[in-house]
């Protein structure tokens, strides 16, 4: 069916639709065998093929644990996910050790100079060192 077809057998129905309720029980009567008659002469469906291998389908969970080489399936899964913790694992014992040595250095040099750690907490000592600063500029 072209397309003015199909477009005139939707206002036909509608209009049909529009004044069901007012049609003679003749005309309904007649209605009702023409529908019989053009289902009966209808087409019958044809079944869909379609070729799909094995373990194609959506929840198809067969292919991935029964499959022989599943155990080589999972470990492409896993082997990523357990190289990523291992180097995320890395970078924080990597940080930690460098934030250690950092804190280590500062202890070190506040221990090995010449004033007290307490001259470090006096405001007049902070004020002093800006104003060192400020004059080797």
């Amino acid at each position: 069916m072209n397309h003015k077809q199909i477009n005139f057998a939707f206002k036909v129905r509608h209009a049909l639709n529009e004044n069901l309720d007012h049609l003679p029980a003749p005309t309904a009567d007649r209605l009702a065998a023409a529908r019989k008659a053009a289902m009966a002469r209808k087409k019958k469906d044809a079944p869909t093929r379609a070729l799909a291998r094995q373990g194609v389908l959506a929840g198809d969970a067969g292919s991935f644990f029964g499959d022989r080489l599943s155990w080589l399936t999972r470990l492409g899964v896993a082997a990523p996910i357990l190289v990523g913790m291992l180097l995320l694992s890395g970078l924080y014992q990597y940080e930690q050790q460098h934030r250690i040595n950092d804190t280590a250095d500062i202890d070190a040099a506040v221990l090995s100079d010449e004033l007290p750690p307490s001259a470090y907490l006096d405001n007049g000592f902070s004020a002093y060192l800006a104003q060192q600063q400020q004059q080797d500029q």
